[in-house]
């Protein structure tokens, strides 16, 4: 297995720790800053989604760098990236820190596209991710990042820094779906 494979892997396999600091109630403590409260554990578990959303990008590198791209790749990396939003959205709404709606918004977008990839790929078309696409990405990082820290980045100016990147990430989620159906629509012509 080549070293961004290992890398991707690697990404996977935090997700189960992720979800157990982020879900199972251990009484470990938490600090508070500018009054919000933020417990050990949650702090853990957003450190470890930010390495493991890192890990993207550095696999990603190493495999155009070193021209190590491989079929298992890219399977696992789409894979790995969804697996973690998914966990991420799930814990935030069992907090009930995010609305369930926008978890469905978001995840329903990326198997919708994922399933446009799919019947592409059976025709031998690859389609790739688009700027808005990127964007997207980008603002749904940010707002789990800053969510799953309870906001404390930015609790001293008491903004909800977190929720106005999750509404970022929800707008931009629909419109580069709507981008990418109207765009690849040749996709599914003759299959309907």
């Amino acid at each position: 297995m080549n070293l961004p494979n290992q890398i991707t892997t690697a990404r996977v396999l935090m997700i189960p720790v992720f979800m157990v600091l982020m879900l199972i109630p251990f009484s470990a403590g938490q600090f508070e800053i500018s009054g919000t409260a933020l417990p050990y554990t949650h702090f853990a578990g957003a450190v470890l989604f930010i390495i493991a959303a890192a890990t993207d990008w550095l696999d990603g590198y190493f495999a155009r760098k070193y021209n190590l791209v491989s079929t298992f790749g890219k399977f696992l990396d789409p894979l790995a990236d969804k697996l973690l939003v998914t966990a991420a959205l799930l814990s935030l709404i069992e907090l009930q820190i995010v609305p369930a709606w926008m978890g469905i918004v978001i995840l329903s977008r990326e198997f919708a596209v994922t399933g446009m990839r799919l019947v592409a790929a059976s025709d031998g078309m690859v389609i790739a991710a688009s700027g808005l696409a990127k964007w997207k990405t980008v603002f749904q990082m940010l707002a789990l990042a800053v969510l799953l820290l309870h906001n404390v980045p930015f609790a001293a100016w008491n903004i909800p820094t977190g929720m106005i990147f999750m509404w970022a990430a929800v707008v931009l989620t629909i419109v580069s779906g709507v981008d990418y159906f109207v765009k690849n629509r040749h996709v599914f012509k003759g299959s309907m």
